[in-house]
């Protein structure tokens, strides 16, 4: 069994910067992807960003604004965001599949302001 808890979110201007946490427990090795996906107001879920065995993507809109990272000690992957623009705005969610079962958080609402 896997629960991931995330935090990080809030209320940012436009321009500026939030670091998105997810803390994992249960079994997570660091060969195991994990993905950050978002979905904002009436929108799909999207895929924004993922990190396995050190290798990352990004999806093309918050490519170089963006940067995921993992502290495989403390099970906790990260999601550096700067240059944040109005349509950064959603629910962030952290994600990972173990043993062919989806694991999901319980999102973390970031909102950016003009």
């Amino acid at each position: 069994q896997v629960q991931l808890v995330e935090s990080g979110g809030g209320l940012v201007q436009a321009g500026g910067s939030l670091r998105l946490s997810c803390a994992a427990s249960g079994s997570i090795f660091s060969f195991n992807a994990m993905n950050w996906y978002r979905q904002a107001p009436g929108k799909e879920r999207e895929f924004v960003a993922s990190i396995a065995s050190g290798v990352t993507n990004y999806v093309d809109s918050v490519k170089g604004r963006f940067t995921v990272s993992r502290d495989n000690a403390k099970n906790t992957v990260y999601l550096q965001m700067n240059s944040l623009k109005l349509e950064d705005t959603a629910v962030y969610y952290c994600h990972t599949v173990r043993h062919g079962l989806n694991f999901w958080g319980q999102g973390t609402q970031v909102t950016v302001s003009s």
